[in-house]
């Protein structure tokens, strides 16, 4: 892992609307998984125009959740960003004091599993450009389980700390140069009651 804060938590509106915005929370993944790139090579896998992109890093950077980085090249006109944490974390608990701040929180969190949604989504349509080894590991799958409040929270921590153990392998595969047959990996954990 790096220096860097794992998980920034975010308690405030203005970070959490900062963020929640469909373009801004595209960045900020693409950030995460190259840990560092400049606004051109951010609107070639967004595809949208770089000046777009410049001013919505620059909001992003304006909250803390980006910084500017060290150079990677001899192009001094080039900027580099990158994350300004491993992550973030948003809670219910910092946002349901006032109505307004748990509707910007909703709406974030469905912004945020729609994303999620459309990156599965793409996985299925490539599904067969992918190969046998990748479709036979990848995992689609749904539990029901009857569990306390605190059993799921557990099963939650449990859970993320499997995840960090694998993140940490694999980014200490890449700082060794160990890159063959690495791809990157989302793994989305929805864990919520529900009734039938």
């Amino acid at each position: 892992m790096s220096s860097k804060d794992r998980d920034r938590r975010i308690t405030d509106l203005g970070t959490l609307k900062a963020l929640a915005h469909p373009l801004r929370m595209k960045l900020y993944r693409g950030l995460i998984v190259a840990r560092a790139a400049t606004a051109s090579q951010l609107a070639e896998q967004v595809d949208e125009a770089v000046s777009l992109v410049s001013y919505h890093l620059r909001k992003l950077a304006e909250f803390g959740l980006i910084d500017e980085a060290e150079p990677r090249s001899t192009d001094s006109r080039e900027r580099w960003w990158e994350p300004a944490s491993d992550g973030v974390s948003i809670r219910d608990e910092d946002f349901r004091d006032a109505p307004e701040k748990a509707a910007a929180h909703t709406a974030a969190s469905r912004l945020f599993f729609d994303q999620r949604a459309e990156m599965y989504r793409r996985y299925l349509d490539e599904r067969a450009y992918w190969g046998p080894e990748w479709n036979r590991a990848a995992e689609s799958a749904e539990s029901a389980l009857r569990l306390t409040p605190d059993e799921l929270l557990e099963l939650v921590r449990e859970t993320q700390a499997l995840l960090r153990r694998y993140e940490e392998r694999g980014r200490a595969a890449d700082a060794a140069g160990d890159t063959a047959g690495r791809e990157n990996v989302a793994v989305h954990l929805n864990a919520f009651p529900f009734r039938v």
